[in-house]
């Protein structure tokens, strides 16, 4: 499988596990998305970017 230049919304939150409105506040915080027509498009490495910026799991935190 090839890995996508860019994502949609649904395809992103099915690759990312993150909820679509989680997604829409990460693009309001700066997460990069483009508009073709009325698709919302991400680009897959800005979504790589994304999630490897999240903290990481503390147990007991």
């Amino acid at each position: 499988m090839e890995t996508p230049i860019a994502v949609t919304i649904p395809d992103a939150v099915r690759l990312s596990g993150c909820s679509r409105s989680a997604l829409y506040e990460a693009m309001k915080r700066g997460l990069p998305a483009r508009k073709a027509g009325r698709r919302t498009l991400i680009i897959f490495a800005d979504l790589e970017a994304y999630l490897t910026s999240l903290p990481t799991y503390q147990a007991g935190a």
